[in-house]
């Protein structure tokens, strides 16, 4: 059978990819320790599912307005309002099945052949993937360590062309933790409403920010920007509900009007009982998500600390998400049982048949003398299995 040629463009998820097939070894018996997953390790709290207990008693198990219910688009507005300074209608906020889902459909209705987007390196796995799929091309700008991780306003208009359709940011970063300052995307935002592209700004890990650093989107910065920016965010980060697959955009009505259009004829709606708990998420006590970023930042340390101990890996401190992102290239032109460590595929390979550790190898991030951990398990699993990366890494010959 011939598949369409679209979906050998692309490639399966590697960050999921990892994560099942360290599932599937725990399941044969394997003592695997997992650094694959991209979701807090925390249950999600009791008010929200009493919310969600209560939507299926009340028989909320229908199908709803497609681009959600009125309750929860206010409880959105209600959050960019109070947590970002932000004025947004109805009409211009839509949800979907998750904040994957929104960058999806924001793909499909706004790049075409043709069309160039800019995605700063390192970047999180799906964007480039989604971008190809809607004809566009994605266009990698390389930050550096040096500079944070951050792509900085010389090097945005240096991407940009008569092609350029926008440019994605994600700040707190997947995979890197960065996390820009709102000097840093004000003089980005410069640059975005002279040349006059759209930008989409994934906050969705806005709330698991450390050392007091003060969150900030784009969005924010001007009304010029905020006229060419979409906001997307969702409640899986912030609130443990990854599985509850609740994501939103804001912006522009004419884009979200698009893609509630396009959202009738894939999924429609999203979960009745999800977007009623999301509301509760929204609308009721924050205290969880404050107890989590704490506990997240103290996991941050103790995993900085022990790969910055292990000799040729070099870690940046994240300033938010749950991710670390060493740079391993010290240990890099060495070998194990004569088969050289020469990639981080290499180097994650090596890692998971050698000391039952899995990570994600940076090359699906863009950026290849790297890995991805994550920090989302508990203090004990992390020390164990960075230990058993310092052993490995001390094996290599």
């Amino acid at each position: 059978m011939n598949l369409a040629s679209r979906i050998n463009s692309i490639k399966p998820s590697a960050t999921l990819a990892i994560t099942s097939k360290a599932n599937a070894l725990k399941a044969e018996g394997r003592d695997i320790i997992g650094f694959g997953a991209g979701e807090p390790d925390f249950d999600t709290p009791d008010h929200i599912k009493k919310a969600a207990i209560k939507a299926i008693n009340d028989g909320f198990t229908k199908y709803t307005p497609v681009g959600g219910i009125e309750e929860l688009k206010d409880a959105i507005i209600a959050k960019l309002k109070r947590d970002n300074n932000l004025t947004y209608k109805r009409s211009e906020t839509v949800v979907s099945c998750g904040a994957k889902h929104t960058l999806y459909n924001l793909a499909q209705v706004l790049f075409q052949e043709g069309d160039e987007v800019i995605v700063p390196s390192p970047y999180w796995v799906s964007y480039t993937d989604i971008i190809i799929l809607s004809g566009a091309k994605p266009v990698i700008v390389k930050t550096s360590v040096s500079a944070g991780f951050k792509m900085t306003p010389n090097q945005l208009e240096n991407a940009i062309t008569t092609r350029t359709k926008a440019v994605i940011l994600n700040s707190p970063s997947n995979p890197t933790g960065a996390t820009y300052t709102r000097e840093e995307l004000a003089a980005l935002a410069e640059v975005i409403v002279r040349k006059g592209i759209l930008v989409i700004t994934d906050d969705v890990y806005e709330k698991i920010i450390y050392d007091g650093f003060p969150f900030s989107t784009i969005a924010s910065v001007s009304e010029e920007v905020k006229g060419l920016a979409v906001v997307v965010n969702g409640v899986s980060k912030a609130y443990a509900m990854t599985g509850w697959r609740i994501g939103y955009a804001a912006g522009p009505e004419q884009i979200i009007s698009a893609v509630a259009k396009l959202q009738s004829q894939n999924t429609s709606n999203p979960t009745s009982i999800a977007q009623k708990a999301a509301v509760e998420a929204l609308n009721g006590p924050q205290d969880s998500v404050s107890d989590m970023a704490r506990e997240f930042e103290k996991r941050r340390d103790i995993i900085v600390a022990a790969l910055n101990a292990i000799p040729g890996v070099s870690c940046f401190k994240p300033q938010g998400a749950f991710y670390v992102f060493p740079d391993f290239s010290g240990v890099f032109g060495r070998s194990c049982k004569g088969k050289p460590i020469s990639t981080s595929t290499d180097l994650a390979t090596y890692l998971l048949d050698e000391a039952n550790v899995a990570v994600v190898p940076g090359i699906e991030f863009g950026h290849d003398a790297f890995i991805r951990l994550s920090y989302a398990s508990s203090m004990k699993l992390i020390q164990t299995g960075v230990e058993r990366i310092r052993e490995a890494v001390k094996n290599l010959s």
